[in-house]
């Protein structure tokens, strides 16, 4: 589907090191120096989800593809990248191309491990990224605002209000993210490849010792998300290096359970990612695959259908849809059937997470 998150935040934060970690790969170069990632790397991650592995053992399936997020390394922003400092310009034009954005913050303590400023102060550190990101937009606004006005035409009196509108809301300190606009604004505002206006989620990068409690240092992330109805996750990019390391499932859930916790951190991060872009999933489940695919949220049947295949989408005739729930607790699609839990959907049908559909079409 081409849905990605960025990884972004200050050089020495963990970024790579996290990035690694989701992909299972030595792809990003995890150094301590700012600047070592020089072009983003991209890799794709599968989305935790025990509802495929319950779905493909009773279908008994010989293949489980889960659905997956795009994931973007991207290098460590600076004070003054939207002037071009460090290499603020390319880096931010890596930014522009995601759905969304994962800001990792440092929250922890390493004599070992350069601060770019010096001290551990994870507000401050989020402002001087996001002030990057909102000057960039002001300069990309004002730019399209001087075009507008070469055009004597009543025709963009909606642009020309939206720019004026955001243009203010940047330049009183807030990210577009945060500002109430129509649906025809934002179809207009898509067009503008605008960076603060992506949803954002704060990833803390701890120590192993406070993943499970935190620290002050979270906890002052946690009070600043929540003025920017942001969420926020906890996560120790080193110790998700050494986890992504463990290919056992037991030993890795046992490794878990020693850390005190149920789940890795990048499970959350990942699971997160999806609810920043308003994903859901949906299941085509038989002997030979049970796949998970990922729809926007709000899709209609046809559109889903054209996710597995354009065919589908051109030809759909109708969906024949079984609840995950009903499909699990009646063992099957053939006692689901039986007990009237299948449903015949029609072009309107909206996708629902976790729908078990098999697609009827004909080209």
């Amino acid at each position: 589907m081409g849905f990605n998150c960025g990884i972004v935040g200050l050089p020495n934060v963990g970024k790579s090191t996290l990035f690694n970690a989701l992909t299972q790969t030595a792809a990003a170069q995890a150094m301590n120096y700012p600047f070592c990632t020089l072009e983003p790397n991209v890799g794709r991650v599968g989305v935790a989800d025990p509802r495929l592995h319950k779905l493909a053992e009773i279908a008994a399936s010989m293949k489980i593809i889960p659905t997956q997020l795009e994931v973007v390394d991207i290098a460590g922003l600076i004070k003054g990248a939207s002037n071009g400092e460090g290499l603020g310009n390319q880096f931010l034009g890596h930014i522009r191309n995601t759905n969304a954005i994962l800001h990792m913050v440092r929250c922890f303590s390493d004599a070992d491990i350069t601060h770019v400023h010096g001290k551990i102060d994870p507000v401050y550190d989020i402002e001087v990224v996001e002030m990057e990101l909102m000057l960039a937009d002001i300069e990309n606004l004002y730019k399209k605002e001087s075009s507008l006005a070469k055009k004597d035409n009543p025709e963009f009196q909606m642009e020309r209000a939206f720019l004026n509108k955001a243009i203010g809301w940047l330049e009183s300190g807030n990210l577009l993210e945060q500002l109430s606009i129509t649906e025809e604004e934002q179809i207009f505002a898509n067009t503008l490849h605008l960076i603060s206006i992506k949803p954002v989620m704060y990833v803390c990068n701890v120590s192993e010792n406070d993943l499970v409690t935190g620290n002050d240092f979270t906890k002052m992330v946690q009070k600043f998300a929540r003025s920017r109805n942001a969420s926020v996750v906890l996560v120790s990019a080193a110790v998700e290096a050494e986890i992504a390391l463990i290919q056992d499932k037991v030993e890795r859930n046992e490794y878990l359970k020693s850390l005190g916790l149920e789940e890795s951190g990048l499970d959350r991060v990942v699971r997160g990612g999806y609810g920043l872009l308003k994903l859901i999933t949906f299941f085509t489940c038989g002997p030979e695959e049970t796949h998970a695919w990922t729809a926007v949220a709000g899709s209609k049947a046809p559109a889903a259908a054209g996710i597995i295949h354009s065919d589908f989408e051109r030809g759909f005739i109708c969906a024949e849809v079984i609840g995950y729930d009903d499909y699990t607790s009646c063992c099957g699609e053939a006692k689901a059937r039986a007990a009237g839990k299948m449903r015949l959907e029609g072009r309107e049908y909206v996708i629902s997470d976790g729908d078990v559909i098999h697609f009827r079409f004909n080209v």
